[in-house]
């Protein structure tokens, strides 16, 4: 059944007007017929099911009818990724969206190669791929942040997971055999981090250092490998 994320309250009885783009997704890509049924969240009020009660020039109007499912979390768990080239940045958005992300954090480092991006694509990929996968909150996207400033800011009491491919770090799951709390993932730029940086993030007191195994990656599968591992170890795969 179509899912879609609406900003609005969801509640028996209520009736919701999807944006002019949903709208001509569900009449005219879908064909959804009056009477058919779709499925709406908004991140705070659980799974509802809605059925199409008008269609017009200017959109569509859904009834909504009764909750399918109660509002639950996903772990708290934080992407940090600089930016890199836009085809696999978005890769990455879509796929921590998947993998459970609650935020992805974009970061600006020495070596960064990609100084610019839309926040606002990136954040209707990760409300998309969160649409698809049944999850019932979409991840925040924030804007770029230099990784200095970031680290300035941090909260010590949430770990951060720094995949270091350039120097000695235990396996991931090793690394993360006690883990607990809040959480991030770290990875860096394509062409790696400048040894200060790296000086820096290993020096800080809530850096977990973690190895991704013997290979190079690129920053897409980086991400996806390491996001996979920290849920299989530490979030709701368990």
């Amino acid at each position: 059944m179509i899912r879609l994320f609406v900003d609005q309250p969801l509640q028996p009885g209520g009736s919701i007007s999807p944006d002019p783009d949903q709208a001509r997704y569900l009449t005219g890509v879908m064909r959804l017929k009056l009477g058919e049924s779709v499925l709406l969240f908004n991140g705070r009020d659980g799974e509802w099911r809605a059925s199409l009660a008008e269609i017009g020039k200017r959109g569509c109007v859904l009834a909504v009818e009764e909750k399918t499912r109660d509002q639950a979390g996903t772990p708290d768990l934080e992407l940090v990724v600089a930016l890199v080239k836009r085809a696999r940045l978005e890769t990455i958005v879509e796929k921590a969206a998947e993998l459970g992300c609650r935020r992805v954090r974009l970061c600006i480092t020495r070596r960064t190669n990609a100084d610019h991006t839309r926040v606002e694509r990136l954040q209707a990929i990760a409300t998309e791929a969160a649409e698809q996968t049944g999850r019932l909150d979409v991840p925040e996207i924030l804007a770029p942040e230099k990784l200095e400033r970031m680290i300035d800011g941090w909260d010590a009491s949430r770990r951060l997971m720094f995949c270091d491919e350039a120097g000695e770090a235990p396996p991931a799951l090793e690394a993360l055999k006690h883990a607990a709390g809040p959480w991030a993932v770290l990875i860096g730029p394509e062409g790696g981090f400048a040894p200060e940086e790296r000086d820096r993030l290993r020096s800080e007191p809530f850096t977990t250092v973690a190895s991704l195994g013997p290979r190079i990656l690129r920053a897409d599968t980086a991400a996806i490998a390491a996001l996979s591992l920290w849920q299989a170890a530490a979030g709701d795969w368990r």
